[in-house]
């Protein structure tokens, strides 16, 4: 099922009040706020019951929104963005402008990015705070209907985008890429490790 640009309309109307939405990436379903919403971000923690000092990511619908957003980017580390975005991948950056502050948890000197392959979603001209669907270490959810129930009446807003791969992002720390292009892979996900490495 694909979503209309009724629903990115939505969408966006929702998360600009701060309300909280249920929403296809390109990986699981997962959880979004306004990214400065203090009381959207505790109630997405708390349909999750998931702490609240966990780092979250901040989801940009374009890489060009994403590079405006974080202009303190270095040179080398913009060029890896753009050959790794849009995809499966959660990418940490160095974040000295401390940006997205409750994204951050207790390290506000990084932050987690997400810009996700969802061409329907492209259009939608600002950031979210975002989770998986899912409860604190229960499994990712690949349809609407797979999400837990409790969740689905907590929210505000349910997208249906289908079903999905599946499989959650690939976390990579490119926090030194910066200088030596080094990067560590915290998590493989649905981007293997070979797959990055020939990207990088």
């Amino acid at each position: 099922m694909g979503l209309s640009a009724g629903d990115v309309a939505t969408f966006e109307r929702c998360i600009a009040v701060g309300g909280v939405a249920l929403f296809p990436a390109d990986t699981v379903y997962g959880l979004a706020t306004e990214p400065e919403s203090k009381e959207g971000f505790r109630r997405l923690n708390a349909m999750k019951g998931r702490v609240p000092d966990k780092p979250s990511a901040i989801m940009f619908f374009s890489v060009d929104l994403a590079l405006a957003a974080l202009p303190e980017l270095g040179e080398r580390t913009q060029d890896a963005l753009e050959r790794l975005l849009p995809g499966p991948l959660t990418l940490v950056l160095p974040n000295p402008a401390r940006r997205y502050p409750l994204a951050c948890g207790p390290a506000p000197d990084r932050i987690g990015l997400r810009v996700p392959d969802v061409p329907a979603l492209a259009e939608a001209r600002w950031p979210v705070l975002q989770s998986s669907a899912n409860p604190a270490g229960g499994p990712d959810a690949r349809r609407l209907e797979d999400v837990d129930e409790r969740i689905r009446r907590a929210v505000d807003l349910q997208l249906d985008g289908g079903e999905l791969p599946g499989t959650p992002s690939t976390v990579v720390d490119l926090s030194g890429y910066e200088d030596g292009g080094a990067y560590v892979v915290l998590r493989e996900g649905a981007l293997s490790a070979g797959e990055l490495a020939g990207r990088l």
